[in-house]
């Protein structure tokens, strides 16, 4: 620097503004949070990865000391303006014949106008001269705990943020900066109390403690995660493929602000996805899985996972003596994956078609 020269100093942007600016470019909830460490978090996370509470799950838990510090992914950073958007809607009906079902986040690209809406803020504090970096479901921050020191929920039994009078069905993310920012509300008290129908009603008993998830039994880790179908989980998946809201759809406070009306509700551009076609998904082409579901979380991009799924559903709800389903399940248990034999052949056992795995007769 030369001597004389004087350093501009960016302006500290008002906080009320930041929040009203990314209200209205499609955000529901926003808050301020001071980017120091989560230290609790980090400890939380190393503990239950120690205990095997992870199950192999990356995301955050995979390296903790990064997703748990604001500045390992921005240097200098000061705080976090964190966001959500609102994601439920009503579920439209089902289609004829064998169907799986799927979560609502996972309807349409929520996380998309989400970080739209976080883009729109980190773009006014760039203007202004400040640092700022839009993160958002990429592992890179526990955003939970982002949006529960920015004062937009409480954590939730189930280890979902609940929002006071809005419940959980929210997509979170963050703006990471080096601005200055004041917080502008303390964390929210827990709005539980005694209530624990997210642990009763789990239909694997997940939830081993409040706030603690076991995902070795989490039906919406096991639908991601690769390897076989854990064989005493699967009638529990029911029709499920994709993700599971059993522990948010038993939630007083959700089905309370369902009741109400109080829920946002945003117009949804793209085709919802909520119930998939067994059979479809059965017989289509790796190419046109991907097409089709490529933006949910598949390991590996190996579309034999959602046909893992779809086996295993089609055995929970499927018609037996349907020869359409019957057909499926042939040509399953003729492929040349061991592993999708393994799961047709189970589904065939439970609807009363074990003779689809006896042999075919030499010449018939």
């Amino acid at each position: 620097m030369l001597p004389g020269t004087v350093t501009r100093v960016p302006p500290v942007p008002d906080v009320e503004e930041l929040r009203g600016l990314g209200l209205a470019s499609g955000l529901d909830a926003v808050g301020v949070a001071p980017a120091t460490p989560f230290a609790g978090t980090r400890r939380h996370l190393e503990v239950r990865k120690a205990a095997g509470l992870h199950a192999g799950m990356g995301f955050t838990y995979r390296n903790p000391a990064r997703s748990t510090d604001p500045g390992a992914a921005v240097a200098g950073a000061r705080a976090l303006v964190v966001g959500a958007r609102a994601y439920h809607q009503p579920a439209p009906p089902a289609p004829d014949g064998p169907v799986g079902r799927v979560a609502r986040y996972a309807w349409v690209d929520h996380y998309q106008p989400l970080r739209d809406g976080l883009r729109a803020v980190a773009r006014r504090l760039k203007a202004d001269g400040w640092r700022a970096v839009v993160f958002a479901d990429d592992n890179s921050l526990v955003d939970r705990e982002a949006a529960y020191r920015a004062g937009l929920g409480w954590y939730g039994k189930n280890a979902n943020l609940l929002l006071p009078g809005l419940g959980s069905w929210f997509v979170l993310g963050a703006v990471v900066t080096d601005a200055p920012l004041v917080p502008a509300a303390a964390p929210v008290a827990d709005g539980c109390g005694t209530c624990r129908r997210c642990l009763d009603g789990c239909p694997t008993d997940a939830i081993v403690a409040p706030g603690v998830v076991d995902a070795r039994r989490c039906l919406a880790w096991l639908v991601q995660q690769p390897g076989s179908f854990p064989v005493e989980y699967r009638a529990a998946l029911g029709d499920r493929i994709y993700g599971c809201d059993d522990c948010q759809e038993v939630c007083p406070p959700n089905r309370r602000a369902e009741r109400d009306g109080r829920l946002p509700g945003h117009d949804l551009e793209a085709e919802v996805q909520a119930w998939v076609p067994l059979l479809e998904l059965l017989a289509a082409s790796d190419a046109e899985l991907l097409e089709r579901h490529g933006r949910w979380y598949i390991a590996g991009r190996d579309p034999r996972w959602l046909r893992r799924n779809a086996l295993v559903a089609l055995g929970n709800v499927g018609d037996g003596t349907d020869p359409d389903v019957a057909a499926a399940l042939r040509r399953a248990l003729a492929g040349p994956d061991a592993m999708l034999r393994e799961h047709a052949a189970w589904a065939a056992d439970r609807l009363g078609r074990a003779d689809l795995l006896d042999p075919v007769p030499a010449g018939g």
